[in-house]
């Protein structure tokens, strides 16, 4: 028979709880607190004290309450003094920030990922940025943790880059040998690109509220964050969400992974330049190019726009009709096609999805932005701590 949770499983569930919500909802008073866990007074502060004791969280009474009495004290994530490194990369650009606890970005540097750069030339950099950014931090802060989003797929359990086709990747042990550039940084994790992106617009953008949620992002190519009962959803070995990869068109383009007419043949960045008539060209500036060109009256811009509104509008009704979200989020180049395409994109998506599945669903752009990648790392490398946070 099971036994049932002992004392110290529930300090440990509780203690979890708080700080995930004060790490989530910023600074916070325990009269909320109380009120949001379900715990009475005495047990919250209890529980404060001893994340105060452990550095991760400070107290201090409001600076205004407007209120006769004595105010409820305001507990605060130790930013500060907290912190994860979060690594990103992207078809063009590597990024490396330090995440402070509560998600707030405390510095970041990027580099340019010049096309056809290898796995092991990507990690120096960002080991360099790393170390830079070591070179500055507080005396007594504390390192929870490394967390890297990878623009391919990615093998849960080690970080291993098994098909990454838009940076030119196959089989690559990032997991493995950035643990080994940064093993004195403490734990490391590694996730889908637009994976760590939904998690960060669900926790702390476009999404938040709202338990069922996809996230796509685009350039070259095409992929999706999925959130359903408002857990990820990352698949048996963590390759869910490579809607990119769906056969919409079967006699259609080759794919850079080998199959046909994929969905990021007809949506990705290069579907909209070569109907535009600018197939030479590449990168976001040249996508924004076309949207304003279309804004503008270029009849062909115009003719690209829809063509890929309308693909678009295809998948994300059948994405609507599969997972019921509540939100879908265009991230990426994706955001800038659909801002001059949302009619188009609308249209289509009606035609294709069940009224019961879309009448409620709302189309958004991120709020986090380009962010969103590196806090959404910080969460992986977060997870651990707030699952558990008095294990050093």
């Amino acid at each position: 028979m099971r036994t049932g949770p002992n004392q110290d499983d529930v300090r440990r569930h509780n203690l979890g709880s708080l700080l995930r919500y004060v790490h989530v909802h910023g600074a916070t008073s325990r009269a909320e607190l109380t009120t949001r866990l379900g715990l009475n007074r005495s047990t919250i502060g209890a529980l404060t004290a001893d994340l105060i004791g452990a550095g991760l969280v400070s107290e201090a009474a409001p600076r205004e309450t407007g209120r006769a009495g004595r105010p409820s004290l305001v507990v605060r994530p130790e930013s500060g003094r907290v912190y994860a490194y979060a690594l990103s990369i992207e078809v063009d650009r590597l990024r490396a920030a330090r995440v402070g606890l509560g998600g707030r970005i405390l510095e970041q540097y990027e580099a340019e990922r010049p096309p056809g750069m290898s796995a092991g030339e990507a990690i120096r950099p960002l080991a360099r940025f790393v170390a830079t950014m070591r070179s500055g931090v507080p005396d007594g802060a504390r390192c929870v943790g490394s967390g890297v989003a990878v623009a391919g797929m990615v093998r849960r359990a080690d970080g291993m880059v098994r098909l990454a086709p838009t940076i030119g990747w196959v089989e690559e042990p990032v997991g493995a040998d950035l643990t080994s550039e940064l093993g004195q940084y403490g734990r490391l994790s590694v996730g889908n690109h637009s994976d760590v992106c939904a998690l960060a617009e669900h926790a702390r953008g476009a999404a938040v509220g709202s338990d069922n949620v996809i996230y796509l992002y685009g350039d070259v190519g095409v992929g999706a964050g999925i959130v359903a009962g408002g857990r990820r959803i990352t698949g048996h070995g963590g390759y869910g969400g490579e809607v990119g990869h769906m056969v919409v068109n079967p006699y259609g383009r080759p794919c850079s992974c080998g199959s046909r007419g994929c969905w990021e043949t007809e949506i990705g960045e290069h579907a909209l330049l070569r109907l535009a008539g600018r197939a030479d060209r590449s990168g976001r500036d040249e996508v924004l190019a076309v949207v304003d060109a279309a804004m503008r009256g270029d009849s062909q811009a115009q003719h690209a726009l829809r063509q890929v509104g309308d693909w678009i509008g295809f998948g994300v009704g059948n994405l609507i009709n599969i997972f019921n979200p509540e939100v879908v989020i265009f991230g990426g180049t994706l955001r800038d096609v659909y801002l001059g395409a949302a009619a188009q994109i609308r249209s289509r998506l009606n035609a294709i999805g069940l009224p019961a599945c879309r009448e409620q669903v709302r189309l958004r752009t991120p709020e986090l932005g380009t962010d969103a990648a590196l806090i959404g790392a910080a969460e992986l490398a977060f997870d651990h701590l707030l699952d558990d946070p008095l294990v050093s």
